[in-house]
């Protein structure tokens, strides 16, 4: 209690709010910028989610690429080249004057 009074004596009248409500307006602005959900973990979250749709857009098209591809090995509109390509790849066959070239 001596403390107290020896402190309030010291410091003028009228300085403790002020200070105080600095004090409380630095910390909300400082978690606002720092915190769980302040400025910088929405700049991380906004980068995350352009990582994401680039991300997407890729798979968007490697998806488009092989939707093509399993579209031309309809019995509907057939392609030779292709059924041929994945029947030698799938069973391991080759014509007989054909050369294999086994890369390591």
């Amino acid at each position: 209690m001596k403390l107290w009074r020896t402190l309030s004596s010291k410091i003028q009248p009228g300085v403790f709010l002020p200070v105080l409500g600095v004090c409380v307006v630095l910390y909300f602005a400082y978690h606002a910028v720092q915190g769980e959900r302040g400025i910088r973990a929405l700049l991380d979250y906004q980068h995350r989610v352009e990582k994401t749709k680039i991300q997407l857009a890729k798979i968007k098209s490697e998806r488009i690429r092989l939707e093509h591809r399993v579209s031309l090995l309809r019995s509907d509109n057939l392609d030779p080249d292709l059924l041929e390509e994945r029947a030698r790849a799938v069973l391991n066959f080759a014509h007989p004057n054909e050369i294999a070239i086994i890369l390591k």
